[in-house]
């Protein structure tokens, strides 16, 4: 039973060596960032900083693929600037249900057809640590897998 449950493990959540061949693998990593509140004088107001791990900096600039639930920025149409979630819509981050490291901001090459199913994208993975307007995980030139 223990060996059934390691199989089930590594096949749901992949390793970071298994990118490309298990897309949830990327959410697990992007786990490694804290947050940390921080005054800003000039805005005059608390803002969070991410603080991310090495795992999460190896990543940036880099081409990922990744598996998530889009969330609509406009009118439930095809979308090519969207958020993109590691839980669908009612558990996502915006719904309080998860931390700001289970959604990122997705630029699409060519406008994606709004669906409540999981979708694959592949993309180039950015940081942001400094610009409080984004969220801190942009996908860049993402373009449908599957």
């Amino acid at each position: 039973m223990k060996k059934l449950l390691i199989l089930i493990y590594f096949i749901a959540l992949g390793s970071p060596g298994l990118y490309a061949q298990n897309p949830y693998a990327v959410w697990k990593t992007l786990k490694d960032t804290q947050i940390k509140t921080k005054y800003d004088s000039q805005k005059r107001y608390e803002v969070d900083i991410p603080l991310f791990g090495s795992k999460v900096k190896a990543l940036n600039g880099k081409s990922i693929t990744i598996k998530g639930y889009l969330i609509p920025i406009e009118a439930y149409t095809k979308q090519g600037f969207f958020i993109l979630s590691a839980l669908p819509y009612n558990l996502c981050y915006f719904c309080g249900g998860a931390g700001p490291e289970t959604v990122m901001e997705v630029t699409s090459q060519q406008k994606i057809k709004y669906t409540d199913k999981p979708i694959v994208l592949k993309g180039i993975l950015k940081l942001n640590a400094t610009n409080p307007n984004h969220l801190m995980y942009r996908l860049q030139n993402a373009v449908v897998v599957r």
